[in-house]
């Protein structure tokens, strides 16, 4: 798992002062990005070696609203790897209050720059290995 915080900005709440609920869906992209980077593998790198990795699921459940200059905490890692399809989980919590905001995973599967399904162990066992190692120990 790894820690990424992210401080509610005025523009991403709607006229009842809360954050509107796509922002989230922004977030667990920033946090993921974070994620990748701090494990020694981040989405730059992976591009660069001819890897896109694409959102195919999202799956969100809001617990509580946040609003303009809450401190959201947000817990990432690895849910589930199995070769094809990456699922990465996410615990959003205000801050300050310690309140679950959002309980979520997103699913991805990984191409190739022709835009069709690599399979990682062949064409990146460096990653294919670190994502393996971090669903089995629930990073």
């Amino acid at each position: 798992m790894a820690v990424y915080f992210r401080k509610v900005q005025y523009h991403e709440t709607d006229k009842m002062g809360i954050t509107h609920h796509s922002n989230y869906i922004r977030w667990m992209e920033e946090a993921r990005v974070f994620f990748m980077d701090e494990v020694g593998y981040g989405y730059k790198k992976m591009e660069e070696d001819g890897v896109v990795s694409p959102v195919i699921a999202i799956d969100c459940q809001y617990k509580t609203p946040t609003t303009f200059d809450d401190m959201v905490r947000i817990d990432v890692g690895v849910a589930e790897f199995r070769g094809v399809k990456l699922v990465m989980k996410y615990e959003m919590t205000n801050d300050k209050t310690g309140d679950v905001v959002l309980v979520g995973k997103s699913e991805h599967c990984f191409l190739g720059e022709d835009g069709k399904p690599v399979a990682l162990k062949k064409k990146l066992p460096e990653i294919d290995r670190l994502l393996r190692e971090l669903a089995e120990g629930g990073k």
